[in-house]
């Protein structure tokens, strides 16, 4: 069931009505209903999938509550790693497990030694990279005694399931959602409108960005022999625009979604084309899975406190387990380890810390010095995406070495271009807007600066009619960050 689809658009008014109509009463009856609905959205992908999160969700309740009991440090280890391979074991079966052996076979291959074994046809549950480390940071948080288990089935299964998010997060920290379920929840009119207006601007990023986009980048990419260099950076630019659109658009929706039953779920996207360098990027983009591994792999390898041959190594390691959590491709180990490179010189002469306020905060325009530096960030975050969005490494070397070909200087052009100039526009009001908002939650809560009410709603009414008319002209996609 998609955000953007007909079915979530019945789904979420009934599920609001049952809410606050049926069930306000009882704090216990809304969890029950949040928990059945997060079944029912997921089981409407496969009903098989919920199999594996009930599973998933037993196990870290049931470590939970014994590590409360147990103060043997052992016993408590041994707790700990067995959530910790139950869930990293059901990942790497379905996510990883033909990866491994592929590259076991081709390993052998290279003594000329073949081996028959079968690859499995494994369907990959979706959201399973995202619940997955959500409930190992509860049961880490528990064995390092920083939170306190629940001893409710019903409020930890809901928060495991939680359907605005379970798909594709924000990745949520038991310490900052599962404490939501005890609270009484009130409706709060200001919230639902601030709500539905991050929906409404989260369904812009997927529909008309995202996917206006996805036809420019498909007809680049998957045909990028045929095509100059300048073309080439032309679909990278716009790669980068879809992925954007694409994944910040599902967690605006989640999070609108979230406020309008009286949840506050964490911002994860700040921004991050308006970076001044790549350190700054990644505290900006996809925040919840940068301080997850800050905190639960970083600063446990030692972080920052250790020489820095470690650090070194520390950096690559984060990097590159990101990338492979992206997918079971060399392509997102080598785009992981590219951003690794590109760090460093940030974190060796020691400026990896030198951009954290706001750029141009207060400011109309940036300085050439911050506008530089982005086109600079935003233009290497691009090159590293050319092996994100490869099928596989040679696709990725030949785009490379096409991008840097004398074409580079001609000006871009596919036949089918001439039709997107609406995509385009639509592009430009998109930057716009959140440069305009940078300094607000997301981009279109700036228009609470506009006083006059009927300009606003003549905003409003102009972006629905935007998203209805992409709706119907584009074709949709599912969200990128599904296959992870």
């Amino acid at each position: 069931m998609l955000f953007n689809s007909v079915d979530f658009a019945i789904f979420l008014p009934v599920v609001f009505i049952f809410y606050w109509f049926v069930t306000n009463r009882s704090l216990r009856l809304q969890n029950l209903l949040i928990l059945f609905s997060s079944y029912f959205f997921m089981g409407c992908w496969d009903y098989r999938f919920l199999a594996l999160i009930l599973f998933s969700t037993v196990v870290d309740y049931t470590i939970g509550v014994l590590l409360s009991k147990e103060e043997n440090k052992f016993k408590r280890k041994l707790l700990l790693w067995t959530s910790i391979g139950v869930n990293l074991g059901f990942l790497g079966f379905f996510k990883y497990y033909n990866f491994f052996l592929e590259n076991f076979i081709d390993a052998f291959s290279l003594f000329g030694q073949k081996i028959n074994v079968g690859l499995l046809h494994i369907i990959l549950p979706v959201g399973i990279s995202f619940y997955t480390f959500q409930t190992l940071s509860y049961t880490i948080d528990v064995y390092r005694k920083n939170l306190e288990p629940t001893k409710d089935f019903i409020v930890f299964s809901a928060f495991v399931s939680f359907f605005p998010q379970l798909v594709a997060g924000p990745i949520e920290r038991a310490s900052h959602l599962l404490p939501q379920f005890y609270k009484k929840r009130q409706f709060n009119y200001a919230l639902a409108v601030d709500g539905v207006q991050q929906i409404l601007w989260g369904l812009f990023k997927k529909v008309v960005i995202a996917d206006g986009s996805a036809s420019i980048v498909n007809e680049i990419f998957n045909n990028h022999d045929q095509y100059s260099g300048s073309t080439i950076v032309l679909g990278v630019i716009f790669f980068n625009f879809q992925l954007y659109g694409d994944f910040s658009g599902y967690s605006d929706i989640a999070i609108g979604v979230s406020r309008l039953f009286g949840f506050d779920l964490k911002k994860n996207f700040a921004f991050p084309y308006f970076a001044r360098d790549i350190a700054e990027f990644y505290r900006r983009w996809h925040i919840s899975l940068s301080t997850w591994f800050r905190d639960y792999l970083y600063i446990p390898l030692g972080g920052s406190r250790v020489s820095l041959g470690k650090r070194i190594r520390n950096v690559f390691i984060i990097y590159i387990v990101s990338g492979f959590w992206h997918g079971a491709n060399w392509t997102f180990i080598v785009w992981g380890a590219l951003n690794a490179i590109y760090y460093l010189p940030l974190m060796i002469f020691n400026i990896n810390r030198s951009n954290l306020d706001i750029v141009a905060k207060d400011k109309y325009l940036p300085s050439l010095k911050d506008a530089s530096l982005m086109v600079l960030t935003f233009a290497l975050t691009g090159l590293a995406r050319i092996f994100f969005r490869a099928d596989n490494i040679q696709d990725a070397w030949d785009i490379l070495v096409s991008v840097f070909d004398k074409s580079l200087f001609e000006f871009p052009y596919y036949s089918g271009l001439g039709l997107k100039y609406n995509v385009m526009v639509m592009v430009v009001v998109f930057f716009v807007v959140e440069w305009i908002g940078r300094e607000y939650e997301y981009g279109l809560q700036c228009v609470r600066s506009v006083e006059n009410r009927s300009l606003r709603w003549a905003g409003f009414t102009t972006l629905i009619l935007i998203i209805f008319y992409f709706s119907v002209t584009v074709e949709a996609g599912q969200f990128i960050y599904f296959q992870f």
